[in-house]
């Protein structure tokens, strides 16, 4: 029996664990964690608990279509994978594992710029849709450059990232010794040795891939970028409103913007030519305290949604979250957290087995919730004012702590 296999992983966290036991902790609290205090990661997860599903009862369905279509083609799921950087030090050629999986199931896969696996090679592994999630680094010709490769090898669409001006303030990195152990000085690197020695498996695994990755699709003069450049290179590749332009001349296809928290932010992403835009705060990992990607969704929907595709990432567990995006409007949605942990459990088959899970999650609900099909679902199937509510009562509760913790009088 696989070791991702039921009755053994069951759900999302079940995969957690598996990665948890096989990755050293620099690299599974790079895929568990988020930004300074973590608040937005955990909000992004329970504000999907604050929705109540509204059922319809005594309704038989035999099965349910979980077909959408986006950007014009049709997906098996109403859910891809998201870009995931760094997927290589989770398991070899991680990226190309991940897009055969997504690939399998009739779904798309997002490459993202920081990989550790050549572009035209994550293509040939998947029999689905590829998309390219494009950062400035290294500047605007290197990255002209890798969208010329990633057309030719033929990904459908471009996701241009806005929400990184500067790599967020990891905490659990820092305390890990991530700069350190990057450092490749042994003398540096010393104290945080042991705990690579103590995951052999993940160590021979990585050895026998190569070591320490690069980006490969980050082509800079005397080759590719190294991996300790990440920092500096993404804040000196902020993407701005006027970089659209010559994107979208180099890029004949479709181009979605990634990283919208606004309806502002989204408006202008229509206006600059954007066939869709995604919903993320970049899974609680950039910006911490700002608003979990359901509690924005509905106010870009209503802002753009009759004009291009609006998706969400951030925040999605289980297929219940799925169902309940696609309720508050957005057409599909893009999984990455539990993509990343699917990879560092068991590569392949940790991504097929977290897909299987969302995908019966998602069939299970709507035939509790007595709904045909994906396109059937509106907000009449969801309690969106409990969302309101419990924002109301997050804020209460978050300024009870402040005061607690500040010995202030109620």
């Amino acid at each position: 029996m696989s070791i991702v296999a039921a009755p053994r992983v069951v759900n999302i966290e079940d995969l957690r664990r598996l990665a948890k036991r096989r990755l050293p902790r620099v690299v599974f609290d790079y895929i568990d964690g988020g930004a300074d205090g973590e608040t937005t990661l955990r909000e992004n997860c329970r504000a999907f608990e604050a929705i109540d599903f509204r059922p319809r009862s005594a309704v038989a369905l035999s099965a349910c279509d979980l077909h959408t279509r986006v950007l014009g083609t049709e997906l098996a799921l109403p859910f891809g994978l998201a870009p995931v950087g760094s997927s290589r030090l989770f398991w070899p050629l991680g990226e190309a594992m991940a897009a055969r999986a997504a690939g399998e199931a009739g779904t798309v896969y997002t490459l993202s710029t920081l990989s550790g696996t050549r572009l035209e090679e994550v293509k040939a592994a998947s029999r689905g849709p590829c998309w390219y999630q494009v950062y400035l680094c290294g500047g605007r010709d290197v990255a002209l450059s890798a969208i010329a490769r990633a057309r030719a090898a033929g990904y459908s669409a471009l996701v241009v990232t806005i929400d990184t001006p500067v790599a967020g303030l990891r905490e659990r990195d820092v305390r890990n010794g991530t700069k350190e152990l990057l450092t490749r000085n042994p003398w540096t690197m010393l104290p945080w040795l042991p705990e690579l020695l103590a995951h052999p498996r993940w160590l021979a695994s990585v050895l026998g891939d190569g070591g320490l990755m690069k980006f490969p699709n980050i082509v800079l003069p005397d080759g590719p970028m190294g991996y300790a450049d990440v920092g500096a290179a993404l804040e000196a590749s902020v993407v701005c409103w006027d970089d659209l332009a010559w994107i979208r001349e180099a890029w004949d296809g479709p181009v979605i913007i990634k990283g919208v928290h606004t309806a502002d932010d989204a408006r202008r992403a229509v206006d600059a030519g954007a066939r869709a835009v995604v919903v993320s705060n970049h899974g609680g990992r950039q910006l911490d305290g700002v608003a979990a990607t359901i509690r924005v969704l509905p106010e870009v929907v209503e802002a753009v949604g009759h004009e291009v595709d609006v998706l969400l990432d951030s925040g999605i567990r289980r297929g219940g979250d799925v169902v309940k995006a696609l309720c508050l409007g957005a057409k599909a949605v893009l999984i990455g957290r539990a993509e990343a942990i699917g990879i560092g459990a068991a590569g392949h088959a940790g991504v097929a087995r977290a897909i299987e899970i969302l995908r019966a999650d998602v069939m299970r609900t709507l035939k509790l919730l007595g709904c045909p099909s994906i396109a059937a679902l509106d907000r009449s199937y969801v309690d969106a004012g409990a969302l309101a509510r419990a924002s109301s009562g997050s804020r209460r509760d978050a300024v009870g702590r402040a005061r607690q913790e500040a010995d202030l009088p109620a």
